[in-house]
């Protein structure tokens, strides 16, 4: 069986600087790893990669066996990625995010539901009818996690998930997380949170200078 996750000498190099230095590991099912590293060190731009935001100079992504860019829309219903800065779009409210990503992923079954739960859990109920330019930087980083959780997938990747989060938001997005783990989801986590990573991480890389390496 492929794994959830799978990376083979992928670079990505701007001009002539090396962003990020040939790099090769695997994400395990039901395993959450923890990338950490100081600012300008590799990590948005290796999950940029990762998610097919930006295409790398050199190397392969596959999802389950799924090449990220011959395969991209197999590998679209198995991976979901969470920048640190999410964006929405303008004409839909937050609720109508949520079923328009449902909808794509054909998961509306009991969507109302579960979408209601998610917004209460992150304390965007009350707000569900606003337009996501309307909210603060935390509401649209637990906005930007809920349209993640809303749909299915077995990797899931997340750029600095707290980095705008209120307590709550930060023990929802734990409880949640654990959840995906006892489901035999692939997590990959940035973070300069030194509590988050103890708390949850199965396993820690650390990147620097565009280079990986276990911890």
């Amino acid at each position: 069986m492929a794994d959830p996750l799978s990376v083979t000498e992928l670079s990505k190099r701007y001009g002539s600087v090396l962003a990020l230095r040939p790099t090769t590991f695997t994400l395990e099912a039901g395993e959450i790893t923890v990338l950490s590293g100081p600012n300008g060190s590799g990590k948005t731009t290796l999950l940029s990669c990762l998610s097919g935001l930006i295409r790398p100079s050199s190397g392969t992504v596959s999802v389950e066996g799924y090449d990220l860019y011959q395969d991209e829309v197999e590998v679209r219903k198995r991976l979901a990625y969470v920048p640190d800065v999410p964006r929405f779009y303008l004409e839909l409210t937050a609720y109508e995010h949520l079923r328009f990503i449902a909808m794509a992923n054909r998961d509306l079954q009991d969507f109302d539901r579960r979408a209601k739960d998610l917004l209460w859990r992150l304390d965007l109920w009350d707000a569900r009818d606003l337009f996501p330019h309307n909210y603060s930087r935390g509401m649209r980083l637990k906005l930007g996690l809920a349209l993640a959780f809303i749909r299915p997938f077995t990797v899931l990747l997340l750029d600095e998930p707290t980095s705008a989060l209120d307590t709550g938001g930060t023990e929802v997005l734990v409880d949640e997380l654990r959840r995906l783990r006892d489901r035999g989801v692939a997590v990959l986590l940035s973070t300069h949170d030194a509590g988050l990573s103890d708390q949850i991480g199965d396993r820690h890389i650390v990147i620097q200078h565009g280079a990986i390496a276990e911890v």
